[in-house]
């Protein structure tokens, strides 16, 4: 179990990932950059399977998804709690799935890199959090007073 605390740690760590990893696919400017990188290191590790040149159509979803992304992890950096941080696990979950389909489908293994990062952060948010001890104590209290008023009936 982790804390209350740490957990909001780990929304907020995640978010800063996400936010540093997808701005650059927010434009087709700097989308075309990224991708020109990825091939670059590609051809560098003299991978088999090159980074693909979008079309427009492609680029398009690219900058939606960068889009969505940088407003979802500001979102984190403003509110992390728990609910935001399952949330983000189950999207993790569903970007791994089509990572994973997607390598096996002929993508560039160089889409692994991110889904080691995705699994981790979404294993590391649904890790159960222990409640507060002030709300363990309320707890007790009730507990306790509901026995006495049992007692009583």
């Amino acid at each position: 179990m982790i804390s209350a605390k740490t957990n909001r740690h780990l929304v907020r760590g995640s978010a800063f990932y996400d936010l540093i990893m997808t701005a650059g696919f927010m434009t087709p400017w700097t989308a075309a950059w990224v991708f020109n990188t990825f091939a670059a290191l590609s051809a560098a590790l003299a991978l088999e399977r090159p980074v693909p040149v979008l079309d427009v159509s492609g680029m398009l979803f690219a900058n939606l998804l960068g889009s969505v992304v940088v407003i979802w992890s500001l979102w984190r950096l403003a509110r992390p709690s728990r609910r935001v941080g399952l949330y983000d696990a189950l999207a993790r979950t569903l970007f791994a799935t089509w990572q994973l389909y997607a390598v096996a489908h002929g993508a560039s293994v160089l889409i692994l890199g991110f889904t080691v990062f995705e699994g981790v952060f979404a294993v590391a948010q649904v890790l159960p959090v222990s409640r507060s001890r002030a709300i363990q104590a309320t707890n007790a209290r009730r507990a306790l007073s509901d026995t006495g008023a049992r007692q009583l009936e």
